[in-house]
């Protein structure tokens, strides 16, 4: 059984590879600023990662999750996100409430409540978050969103999910009545500092840092 730190390490590895970077692999000082711990912390995690043939990994090179790493780090994502699923919907938490909750709820081992929880939920595709819940078979779907950082003056989209998680962001977000499928249109750009114009849901006009604008997902 591994403990909750290695269980945080495959997750945040899956996180930066797959759903981040769109690659196979990660570097140690950026897997060590994600989850907040010292390169040389990061370093000593991953050395016990390696030997339990969890990861791929040389001294000061890239990282990358075995087939067995990756499976658990889909069983974590997995569990966190249907019960971020299960506060938001069922037990009324707001959407920054849910993740520092799910990281406790995460760590329980049992196949059985899993199932019967997804299935409790309608075997939900998306977290409140608008991420993707692998599924029982450790599917995750492929992500194509893009940032709203990434858009052009003028265009129309819609907001899918967040990069950051944390309870202040979204509480920001909530308060310029931001969620999930909110339609935004972008008027225009500030290119000195990256700022732009956006009008929500065909209502508010609001100006955005640079900042926020990479951390909302878009379709």
């Amino acid at each position: 059984m591994l403990s909750y730190t290695e269980e945080n390490y495959l997750k945040a590895l899956l996180h930066l590879t797959l759903e981040v970077q769109h690659k196979n692999e990660a570097g140690t000082n950026q897997l060590a600023f994600y989850l907040g711990v010292k390169p040389a912390t990061a370093t000593d995690m991953l050395r016990k990662l390696k030997e339990k043939k969890l990861i791929s990994y040389e001294k000061y090179g890239k990282i990358s999750l075995s087939e067995e790493g990756r499976k658990k780090a889909v069983e974590v994502v997995r569990k966190h996100r249907l019960w971020e699923t299960f506060l938001y919907e069922k037990l009324e938490f707001s959407w920054d409430e849910v993740h520092e909750v799910a990281e406790q709820l995460e760590h329980i081992q049992s196949p059985k409540l899993v199932e019967k929880l997804d299935k409790f939920l309608g075997h939900p595709e998306y977290d409140p978050h608008g991420d993707a819940i692998p599924d029982a078979k450790g599917y995750l779907k492929p992500s194509f969103k893009k940032t709203l950082a990434e858009a052009d003056a003028g265009t129309n989209c819609r907001m899918v999910a967040v990069k950051d998680n944390s309870a202040s962001f979204l509480q920001y977000v909530s308060q310029l009545n931001l969620a999930i499928d909110a339609k935004i249109q972008v008027v225009s750009l500030q290119p000195y500092d990256g700022s732009m114009e956006i009008i929500i849901n065909n209502e508010t006009r609001t100006t955005v840092s640079q900042k926020f604008a990479e951390n909302i997902l878009i379709v």
